[in-house]
């Protein structure tokens, strides 16, 4: 016993001598380590031997070699495959025996301190790459430090087939177009370290332009290089191609058609999987779709013959017959038929799809995790604010969001390839990739790890943190968030801490990019509102003052925000945060200084729209102006400030206000509804006649007039899901009038009951915004009333913004 004891002791002293053990941390240091792998799989191995051997030195400038022969006196990192375990002694075997059995794309980790080893171990070059890559996230790396955390033991699989990320090399993205094939090459070993295994890249004729100024190759070029990219680390390749042809039956259109796909197929290494919308872009009935299918797989299978072609039932205005023909022609299953894709702008709820379609047809998830309005996945109930100046493309960390997103329809899918137009939505990737592993893995883990290996392992908690309290931003009315200031205070402090490598981190510029953007919008946000009231203080003195005063007071208050601007050095760093990111990682922030596309990703641009309602109150006293009697004047000033009174007994309700929600019926549980096919959601815009999108919230209104910022925002529905919006509370000895306010961007034929009674029939929006019309008695007689608007077949939605009811 003495003996055990003493050999123990000398033991423990050797270890800590060679191998420091950082208690405090529960870090085990492989500064000094080397890498074994088996001779026999060495060969194999070597692109992952190289990402490890590579992203450690980039961290700590410190060379992993690797050793020829495992060595049970120094610290080692060992990866080895199935023939790699069977040269470990029983020691090292065992502890890996003693984990759970994993897949072909699984790894087991395990950490042995007495013997100086950590052992990554799988079946195939893939899942060693993610072992690898599980390694590199859970590591401490700075200058000369290399440590492992001591209880890092696991053996993890993949639950679903499917995870991965579009990078489309197009002008649309916000970031893309600017990249160097080493980029490229970077990004896609970044996503697979966080389990990816597939990439989706885009044929160089998209719904875009052919080329921009920032690209450094050619489309046909670029898309080749990144094929070979994945192909270098095993990954699948799938390609997004819609159908953008005017004719897939005239043999002249069909010709130009056939030979670009030769020409687009035959330049890539590699290409697994097809997927071809059935719109957004594209507009073809679903036989003609699908007989140019059959021709597509044959030039497919020329130059790719195990490639597999997946389809969408994306369609902007779907009818059922559209469906039913879909589904009749999918379930028939031919041959070139990989899977059908869940994506935007598909009618049906995942779960009837996967009731529709035979048992053996896998359905592939196509998430827009790019866009925080007019998109798939809206941030829920957006405050107006935000939605004029971040917009629809801005950097939008959701770490929690995406999680229930996700696990709110997994069940129904073998996976996802999200939808990306650029670095704006980067942390979401990794959001979606670690949930498509894992679905129980909590945000936060996803956070650490990524503030860990991205950014600065020495602030990752603060960094994680940080992330999550963006996020936070962005949740309720922006005028009363308390956080925003505390959001930008702790990102202040992580920046104080930080060394000019990190500050040169584009990961870390876009969230310190937002906490300075944030905090400079709702500054502006509480000083225009506090400055319109005034105004309207102003103009309601017409009475003492006279309307020509009244009017130059209240323009002159309200011309403040432009002439005294405030907060002008959050406004200054969040402008030079932006030419960081242009320099870092080619994001194209503004149109004119970094060469954007207008509403894709220039949020910049909007940091100094107007938040408050200035330009319709202008465009109402400019009328007053030349009004040439002083009733006139007097009629417009009280028409602006009662616009919003229903009069006595009456009610008012702005539907882009959360207040007025109480009132919307929700007859489906949110939480399974992420996507708003059930429920209702928020929508902006105004909605003009001919203008079917818009991809910037603006004041613009009806006939040349400006629009109340009422008009930009409203409670909608999709497709011909019906809207219903319940008072009580009315005199059911009265009658009343429904004065409403239909904006917004689908311009939608709407029909409008009451209790089931008819209010009107179908009337096409778009042309005027405010219309009334009587509700029937019958309806109020009870003292409530609900009432409920729907749209006809192949229309994209119903749109209210604002309601009074008027007391007759």
């Amino acid at each position: 016993m003495k003996t055990t004891t003493s050999l123990k002791f000398i033991l423990s002293s050797f270890l800590f001598i060679q191998f420091t053990w950082v208690q405090a941390q529960e870090m085990m240091d492989f500064t000094n380590a080397s890498l074994f792998v088996s001779k026999k799989e060495s060969a194999e191995l070597g692109h992952v031997i190289q990402v490890f051997q590579e992203e450690v030195e980039k961290r700590s400038g410190k060379m992993i070699q690797q050793s020829k022969k495992l060595d049970m006196t120094l610290p080692q990192i060992v990866l080895i495959m199935e023939k790699g375990v069977e040269e470990l002694p029983e020691s090292l075997a065992n502890p890996l025996n003693d984990l759970e059995n994993i897949n072909p794309e699984g790894y087991r980790i395990v950490m042995l301190p007495l013997e100086q080893k950590v052992i990554i171990q799988a079946k195939t070059k893939r899942g060693a790459l993610y072992g690898v890559g599980k390694l590199l996230r859970k590591m401490k790396m700075g200058p000369d430090e290399v440590l492992i955390p001591e209880n890092l033991t696991m053996a993890s699989s993949p639950q679903y087939e499917i995870r991965g990320h579009q990078l489309g090399y197009r002008p649309k993205t916000n970031s893309y177009d600017a990249w160097s094939v080493a980029q490229f090459d970077q990004y896609i070993r970044d996503l697979a370290i966080f389990g990816a295994n597939s990439i989706e890249i885009m044929p160089p004729r998209t719904d875009d332009d052919f080329t921009s100024k920032h690209m450094q190759l050619p489309a046909i070029d670029m898309i080749r290089e990144q094929s070979r990219i994945c192909d270098k680390y095993d990954l699948d390749v799938w390609m997004w191609y819609p159908n953008l042809g005017k004719d897939y039956r005239h043999p002249d259109s069909l010709k130009r058609e056939i030979e670009e796909r030769h020409e687009v197929f035959s330049s890539v290494p590699r290409l697994d999987h097809l997927f071809i919308p059935g719109g957004d872009p594209g507009d073809l009935e679903p036989d003609v779709l699908f007989e140019w299918m059959e021709q597509v797989a044959d030039i497919l299978h020329e130059h790719h013959p195990n490639a597999k072609i997946w389809i969408s039932p994306q369609v902007f205005r779907p009818t059922k017959e559209w469906f039913d023909i879909f589904f009749a022609q999918v379930n028939k299953k031919p041959k070139w038929l990989g899977g059908v894709v869940f994506g935007p702008w598909v009618k049906l709820p995942i779960d009837e799809i996967r009731e529709r379609l035979d048992r053996e047809i896998p359905i592939r998830r196509y998430p827009d995790i790019t866009h925080s309005l007019s998109s798939q996945y809206p941030i829920p109930r957006w405050d107006l604010a935000w939605a004029i100046t971040l917009g629809r493309e801005c950097i939008n960390p959701r770490p929690s969001d995406e999680k229930m997103i996700h696990n709110a329809l997994d069940q129904y899918a073998n996976g996802s390839i999200s939808y990306s137009e650029g670095t704006n939505d980067d942390l979401n990737k990794f959001i979606w990739s670690d949930q498509d592993w894992d679905p129980e893995i909590p945000e936060i883990e996803t956070l650490r790890d990524y503030a860990r290996y991205f950014i600065d392992s020495d602030q990752a908690e603060e960094l994680a943190q940080g992330f999550v309290a963006l996020e936070e931003n962005l949740r309720g009315p922006l005028l009363t968030n308390t956080k925003v200031t505390t959001t930008l205070q702790q990102w202040q402090d992580i920046d104080q801490k930080s060394n000019p490598e990190v500050k040169k981190n584009f990961r870390f510029q876009m969230g310190l990019i937002r906490a300075y953007y944030d905090a400079y919008v709702q500054k502006r946000l509480v000083f225009e509102k506090w400055l319109e009231q005034s105004a309207l203080e102003k103009l309601g003195n017409y009475q003492e003052l006279g309307a020509d005063q009244a009017i130059q007071q209240c323009k002159s208050t309200l011309a403040s925000a432009i002439k005294e601007p405030i907060a002008p050095g959050l406004k200054a760093k969040s402008e030079s945060l932006a030419d960081e990111l242009f320099q870092s990682i080619g994001a194209q922030l503004t149109v004119e200084k970094h060469g954007a596309m207008d509403g894709r990703g220039n949020f910049i641009d909007n940091m100094d729209s107007p938040l408050n309602d200035i330009a319709w109150i202008y465009s109402q006293l400019s009328k007053a102006e030349t009004a040439s009697k002083e009733e006139e004047k007097v009629a417009i000033i009280r028409g602006i400030l009662e616009r919003t009174n229903p009069g006595p007994g009456g009610f008012y309700d702005n539907f882009g206000d959360p207040a007025s929600w109480k009132r919307v019926v929700f007859r489906y549980d949110v939480a399974k509804d992420p996507g708003s096919l059930r429920t209702p959601r928020v929508s902006f815009g105004v909605g003009l006649k001919d203008v079917e999108w818009v991809h910037v919230v603006k004041a613009t209104g009806f006939d040349s007039d400006a629009a109340p910022m009422a008009w930009m925002h409203q409670v909608n529905t999709l497709y011909d899901l019906p809207l219903e919006i319940h008072y009580d509370q009315l005199d059911p000895e009265s009658t009343y009038t429904i004065r409403v306010a239909y904006t917004g961007r689908f311009r939608s034929k709407m029909k409008m009951t009451s209790d089931g009674l008819l209010v009107h029939d179908f009337i096409q929006t778009g042309i005027q915004p405010v219309y009334e019309f009587p509700i029937p008695a019958e309806a109020t007689r009870d003292g409530k009333v609900t009432f409920s608007w729907t749209c006809g077949e192949g229309q994209r939605g119903s749109q209210v913004s604002e309601i009074w009811i008027i007391r007759n």
